[in-house]
């Protein structure tokens, strides 16, 4: 079974391409200059244009440590899908356990969105192996640090919604997990090239905000990883 803690371990980028209207011509060009810049985890969100397609294209394209899989994910029914197109990891706005059941079922990693410790804990009962903090927004550094002190297990948590590279240290003090990168990443119409220069400025911040130097330790709860 795939997990996230396969990926967000210390020694790996935390960040996740989350490629919304990207096109299935030009999903394997944008994923080969993310997986360059150190990406691991990428998610077209199933509001894209044939985002099976475009799944199935990069799992196709990219190397094995690299998970693929989708995100906008309502129903449980979808997550069937995502498995059948090759898709490793469920990324969700919500927390529906129906949807969290059939996806760890199904062997994939899976990421509810949850704004608070009461959805939390819900969709950890549900089997989830990681948090999108969802939208970022709401949930500023200091909420962060104070769920990282009550949550149990140790969990990843991600922050998803307006995160900008300025915003990465803040929140890496707070004790985040990983980032989920959305239109300051990739907009569309984005050339790979644009994908490119945007992601080195991603995973430069990344780095700068990890380093030993600055004492933060990304994952060092990422939850179970099967």
């Amino acid at each position: 079974m795939v997990g996230a803690g396969t990926v967000l371990t210390p020694q790996a980028c935390g960040l996740i391409a989350i490629l919304r209207g990207v096109q299935p011509h030009e999903v394997v060009a944008i994923g080969h200059v993310l997986y360059d810049a150190g990406f691991r985890i990428i998610e077209v969100p199933l509001n894209s244009p044939q985002p099976l397609a475009s799944i199935r294209a990069l799992r196709n394209a990219l190397p094995a440590d690299c998970l693929v899989g989708a995100g906008t994910v309502l129903t449980p029914e979808a997550c069937a899908d995502v498995a059948a197109a090759g898709g490793q990891i469920i990324v969700m706005p919500h927390s529906d356990p129906a949807v969290i059941r059939t996806a760890r079922a199904a062997g994939m990693a899976c990421a509810p969105g949850v704004a608070t410790l009461t959805e939390a804990y819900a969709a950890l009962a549900a089997g989830a192996n990681m948090l999108k903090l969802f939208p970022a927004e709401a949930l500023p550094p200091h909420v962060l640090k104070a769920w990282r002190a009550v949550i149990t297990p140790p969990m990843a948590l991600v922050p998803v919604g307006g995160i900008v590279p300025e915003s990465i240290a803040t929140y890496a003090a707070a004790g985040a997990s990983g980032f989920g990168l959305g239109s300051a990443l990739y907009r569309p119409g984005d050339s790979a090239g644009d994908v490119a220069a945007k992601a080195v400025a991603f995973v430069t911040a990344w780095q700068d905000a990890y380093s030993p130097a600055h004492g933060a330790h990304p994952n060092a709860a990422t939850g179970p990883a099967a």
